[in-house]
């Protein structure tokens, strides 16, 4: 198949387009810079506000997988722009060229839109592809992590500190960025049981982690035993102030995030699982951990 990317030079993304490459794909990939030539891989200069850009990047492919997204604003509208707008400019461009299949990559939080700007932004998304007439399967992706990610680095660091502050109460599922990016190829014909359906792929852990389990896993994956603080909500929103003040705006911890962090559920639910016959996960999360802690450990981040 020929197939439009987004976000292809991302963790995810970056994920995905080695994933097309290996079965054998040929990838039309958006970018915002120039890049480095790679073989079965033709880079569209531009990004998801270029409706030119766009309209070359879907010209000619079988299906779409959209990856690209805003996950830190400084304001709403940020959230807005990115996942809202530029959603609805690449379904219009694959309808104007009759893509007859698209793959969209939304998030968990997307089940609770009131609890942050984010995800009522990926919510909004959500409908904007399900409005759509195209053939669509949506992704709702729980934690991901693995290497090159930016995102859950930050437990892995505060794991090698020896303090790992996590919500006080609840549930996570997590899942690691080469099975989710399998998961998205495999999406790519289509089917009866995956066209016009909400996915929430995971692990396979049932029930998914309690916070505290983990954080206990990421310091075993470090070579530590770090101590677990169970931050209340009113804690994870000062923690988000103090994260600003020291960070500006390069601060992971914000409030928007501090606000969907504290909701108890994070979980994917049983009946949005991905047919097994489809995809299943591949790689067991505490070996996913230690190798990922060691691609960190290599790189020097750690």
């Amino acid at each position: 198949m020929i197939v439009a990317l987004t976000g292809g030079t991302g963790f995810v993304g970056r994920a995905v387009l080695e994933c097309l490459l290996d079965a054998g794909h040929e990838v039309s990939a958006l970018a915002r810079s120039i890049q480095v030539p790679l073989a079965g891989v033709e880079w569209v200069l531009g990004d998801l506000s270029n409706r030119e850009a766009l309209a070359e990047l879907v010209r000619g492919v079988d299906a779409v997988i959209h990856v690209a997204g805003v996950v830190n604003a400084a304001e709403p509208q940020g959230f807005v722009t990115g996942n809202v707008h530029g959603t609805l400019s690449l379904v219009e461009a694959a309808r104007d060229e009759g893509v007859p299949r698209f793959v969209h990559v939304s998030s968990l939080s997307a089940r609770e839109p009131g609890l942050s700007a984010y995800g009522a932004s990926k919510a909004r998304g959500e409908t904007v592809v399900k409005a759509s007439l195209l053939d669509w399967t949506i992704v709702r992706p729980p934690a991901i992590y693995g290497p090159r990610d930016k995102e859950m680095f930050e437990l892995f660091r505060a794991a090698r500190w020896g303090v790992v502050p996590v919500p006080r109460d609840g549930r996570a599922s997590i899942i690691h960025v080469e099975d989710l990016a399998r998961l998205l190829v495999a999406l790519l014909p289509g089917a009866d049981d995956v066209s016009g359906q909400t996915l929430e792929p995971d692990d396979g852990r049932p029930g998914g982690w309690e916070h505290r389990e983990l954080a206990l896993a990421i310091g075993w994956a470090v070579g530590r035993r770090p101590r677990v603080l169970g931050l209340s909500p009113a804690a994870l929103r000062r923690a988000a102030g103090v994260d600003g003040f020291l960070r500006g705006k390069a601060a992971k911890m914000t409030p928007d995030r501090a606000g969907y962090l504290s909701h108890p559920d994070w979980t994917g639910h049983a009946d949005a699982q991905v047919p097994g016959h489809i995809w299943e996960p591949k790689i067991e999360t505490r070996g996913g951990l230690k190798t990922t802690a060691e691609w960190y450990q290599e790189q020097g981040w750690l």
